[in-house]
């Protein structure tokens, strides 16, 4: 198993949630809301379609956190007057807020994740996991491994 990439890349994500949590459990916030909020502030507005797509999820797993972040007074999702069918996503004061408040935790965590590295080895492999996520950008289900 120690020699799989799939198990240490499924074991490593599993380090990394729970460093993740250490780091940021008081914000009652997952990686994945995390990674939300992060989107919407760069982008300022946008709809879920393009939001599962900044963040590499299906829509409907992006749908349900954009929901439960709305719950939370954090998202504001707004029908798309040009498509009905779409909903707008923008951050709300109270999640401008929160994602000031955990960003250095969350940036703790990601420290955290790869410190049994040096920085050069940090860099070499952030360099090389991008490559291979650019690598197989067409690959972001099981489907489109066998198309």
């Amino acid at each position: 198993m120690s020699q799989r990439p799939g198990f240490l890349i499924r074991r490593l994500h599993q380090i990394h949630v729970a460093l993740f949590q250490e780091a940021c459990g008081r914000f009652e916030i997952t990686p994945l809301q995390y990674s939300l909020l992060s989107a919407l502030a760069v982008r300022g507005t946008a709809d879920q379609t393009t939001l599962a797509a900044d963040i590499a999820l299906d829509r409907t797993t992006t749908t349900g956190a954009l929901k439960r972040l709305a719950a939370r007074h954090l998202v504001e999702r707004a029908i798309d007057q040009s498509d009905r069918r779409a909903r707008l996503c923008e951050l709300t004061a109270a999640g401008t807020a929160l994602l000031n408040k955990i960003e250095a935790s969350a940036r703790a965590a990601h420290r955290a994740t790869l410190a049994n590295l040096s920085e050069p080895e940090q860099a070499l492999f952030i360099d090389m996991m991008q490559r291979i996520v650019a690598g197989n950008a067409n690959r972001d289900s099981a489907a489109a491994l066998f198309d």
